[in-house]
């Protein structure tokens, strides 16, 4: 058994979220760099090419990408040969706590969802854990802002709806969106388990690289049909319009009941932000 020293946690999720918020991963840069190329829209190129300016003054200055620092979603794949000293939980909300003081990062989340009292360091983190074989230890962060969060939906479809029904429904989401979550997008879609399964896989599916494909043929076709037809809508860069309202469409998929047909969609924003260590 290993015993893992908790304060090596809290660093870790501290330069982790610093970094997130301020270093655009270099696959989501080529990714826009790619769309200001066939942009057919000219104030969408012109609005691709603010969005790269941004990201670079942000890497240059050391300063966040977006006012929105957002609220951190954390996963932990743990695994089972380790032993902790402590709390995890604690040492995860320690990093964060001194990411966003020292990083002057915006704190955003709120004690209570109808009281509202801000807890003035962006705590509590939304924590997901796995545990997996070994003796190491995962940590994924992605600070997700509010504005994309908001676009998101879980539906409980039926499994007459199908195919079709997945897409009409996410689609009809991101058209209605319109520039509130600040295209062009990542979608990731969870389709099965059960209502907060469906949710948890679709979060998962943001975290993917950018330029992977779903191992699953259905979902790798429904990846690949969805973006177009996403592109085809008109939503366009901050919804001004144009012919790249996503850059990326990740579904993942899980097995359900046989009455069930839960769908997901998360919404993630041009930033795309999410960083990852193994200790």
């Amino acid at each position: 058994m290993r015993i893992l020293n908790l304060n090596d946690v809290t660093k870790a999720v501290k330069d982790l979220l610093l970094d997130a918020n301020v270093n655009i991963g270099d696959d989501v840069l080529s990714k826009i760099r790619d769309a200001i190329k066939t942009e057919k829209s000219e104030i969408g190129k012109t609005v691709l090419k603010l969005i790269e300016e941004n990201d670079l003054i942000a890497r240059r200055d050391f300063v966040p990408m977006c006012q929105d620092t957002g609220i951190v979603v954390i996963f932990l794949e743990i695994g089972n040969q380790i032993i902790f000293d402590g709390d995890i939980y604690d040492a995860v909300n320690q990093g964060v706590r001194e990411a966003y003081a020292d990083g002057f990062l915006r704190k955003s989340v709120v004690n209570h969802p109808i009281e509202r009292k801000n807890t003035k360091d962006n705590t509590p983190a939304i924590i997901h854990t796995k545990i997996i074989q070994g003796d190491k230890l995962k940590i994924s962060v992605a600070p997700k802002g509010g504005g994309s969060e908001n676009m998101s939906l879980v539906k409980m479809l039926i499994p007459a709806d199908g195919k079709e029904g997945i897409k009409k429904l996410v689609l009809d989401t991101i058209f209605h969106s319109g520039g509130k979550p600040c295209p062009p997008l990542v979608v990731g879609i969870g389709i099965g388990g059960n209502l907060e399964k469906a949710a948890i896989i679709a979060k998962e599916a943001i975290f993917r690289p950018i330029n992977d494909e779903a191992e699953n043929p259905f979902d790798r076709e429904l990846e690949r049909e969805l973006l177009k037809e996403i592109n085809e809508l008109g939503v366009g860069p901050m919804g001004f319009g144009g012919t790249t309202t996503a850059l990326a469409v990740k579904v993942n998929s899980y097995p359900c009941h046989i009455a069930s047909l839960p769908v997901a969609i998360n919404i993630q924003c041009h930033a795309a932000r999410h960083k990852e260590i193994t200790i």
